[in-house]
């Protein structure tokens, strides 16, 4: 015992324990402070180093939330899900091009410098912003008596649905003189009137329609209405929708385009009083996946992220949203709301999400700043953003969070954060807005996303596909 007294006494000893409390609890704190960064942080294993980047459609995982609605499944347009898989997939560049089209079609539109989404008075485009080859997402449906099956783009920033009755490298002809349900609309019919700037005029005494693209491409032909068969047991009667006779512009395999803006002549407003003013979509995060598109709201909307929904009085094809923040591994940028004042666009046609340029800057310095140990490349288009992941099999990223009115967090998945230009560099899905912000299809992806028109709300439920 008297050993112990004096070791007990000796300064020495008494220091030592003390450093090496120090030592244990600095430790502590070091391994918890990793596991506080980690959690914030994503990690992704490269398709380069997995080997699992095969041509092959994976089983889709799909869990749509609505069980009274009508479901069809959605899978990217290119890829082995695409029901009419094409060869012709542009390039990285190619597609930014593209894009940058149509989202300057669209701010451009907004008259008088005036470009802000709100619940008053706007004016906001009527027409899609660019060509057909910045749509994305595709769903198989079918139309007419028999029906004849279609693949058809779906777009949030259209009204008027069409599909191809002239005959374009490979697609599926729909002939409405071999369907005993079509009827085209006379020229004084309400559903004609309704077209407004898409109406055309008259041919034999038959409506006519014409949809602008922002690119100068159009579609025109005669406006009427058939069966649409969305699944085997759920169709709908007499659904309007554009019978095209003549494209100028583009060349597509697809058949046609299913419109789902707000405005009169959507699939959403012909079908509300079946499955009410409401629809959700899961885009899927690969063009190896699938996801879906659903006709009516959710029995619950436990779940679901809420935000307001934004629309124009005076034309309601556009949703809109009020960001409030950005959050970057955890840790709010702490931008002013004034800075997102003038409302998002919730597209499902833009690709790139265009922030604000001050709340851009300020994601891309913190992004860079969580991504310092990896080797910068150089910016690829519009994407400034970039990094060079040769020779790695795996990377981690900061996770990246959207903060909406309301309170609504959505944590964005890793292939809604970034994406690939080429085999080994891979860049920030954000860019710089010069008039008017969009949350493009990126950030969206593998979300149930849904518009609820009816309640004004958005509403966002992560792992849906």
């Amino acid at each position: 015992m008297g050993s112990g007294r004096e070791a007990s006494n000796d300064p020495t000893a008494r220091t030592s324990g003390k450093m090496l409390l120090l030592l244990l609890l600095c430790s502590y704190h070091s391994v918890a402070a990793r596991a506080a960064d980690d959690a914030h942080r994503i990690h992704k294993v490269l398709a380069a180093a997995s080997h699992t980047a095969e041509a092959v459609c994976s089983q889709p995982q799909v869990t749509p939330s609505s069980s009274s609605g009508a479901t069809v499944r959605l899978s990217h347009r290119y890829g082995p899900c695409a029901p009419a898989p094409s060869t012709d997939e542009p390039t990285v560049a190619e597609l930014l091009r593209r894009d940058q089209l149509r989202v300057e079609y669209v701010q451009g539109k907004y008259h008088g410098g005036n470009d802000e989404l709100n619940q008053s008075k706007i004016t906001v485009p009527t027409i899609l912003g660019s060509a057909l080859d910045t749509l994305e997402y595709v769903i198989t449906v079918a139309i007419g008596s028999p029906a004849v099956t279609q693949n058809m783009m779906i777009d949030t920033g259209s009204d008027i649905s069409w599909v191809h009755c002239s005959t374009p490298s490979g697609s599926i002809l729909f002939d409405p003189v071999g369907s005993s349900t079509y009827a085209p609309f006379s020229c004084t019919s309400a559903p004609c009137t309704q077209l407004g700037v898409d109406g055309n005029g008259c041919s034999s005494s038959q409506c006519q329609y014409m949809v602008m693209y922002g690119d100068g491409s159009n579609t025109t032909g005669t406006y009427g209405s058939d069966t649409l068969a969305l699944t085997d047991s759920e169709t709908v009667t007499d659904f309007r929708f554009g019978c095209s006779h003549k494209e100028e512009g583009f060349d597509d395999k697809l058949d046609g385009l299913m419109g789902l803006g707000g405005g009169a002549e959507s699939l959403v407003s012909q079908t509300a009083a079946t499955y009410g003013e409401a629809f959700s979509y899961c885009l899927p995060a690969t063009s190896r996946d699938s996801g879906f598109l659903t006709l009516g709201a959710p029995n619950t909307t436990s779940g679901f992220e809420t935000t307001p929904m934004l629309r124009s009085e005076e034309v309601p094809t556009f949703f809109g949203v009020l960001l409030q923040d950005i959050a970057v591994g955890g840790n709010l940028l702490g931008i002013s709301p004034t800075v997102f004042s003038a409302g998002s666009v919730m597209d499902s046609g833009t690709i790139i999400t265009r922030l604000p340029p001050r709340a851009y800057s300020a994601l891309s310095t913190a992004f860079k700043a969580g991504m310092r140990n990896y080797t910068s490349a150089p910016a690829v288009s519009l994407l400034d953003t970039c990094f060079d992941f040769t020779g790695l099999d795996s990377v981690s990223v900061p996770s990246v969070a959207l903060v909406f009115d309301g309170g609504a967090v959505v944590d964005i998945v890793y292939d809604g954060i970034m994406i690939a230009v080429d085999d080994v560099t891979e860049c920030l899905a954000f860019a710089a807005a010069t008039r008017l912000s969009i949350i493009g299809n990126v950030q969206q992806r593998t979300f149930e996303v849904l518009h609820d028109v009816g309640q004004g709300v958005f509403g966002f439920r992560s792992d849906a596909c």
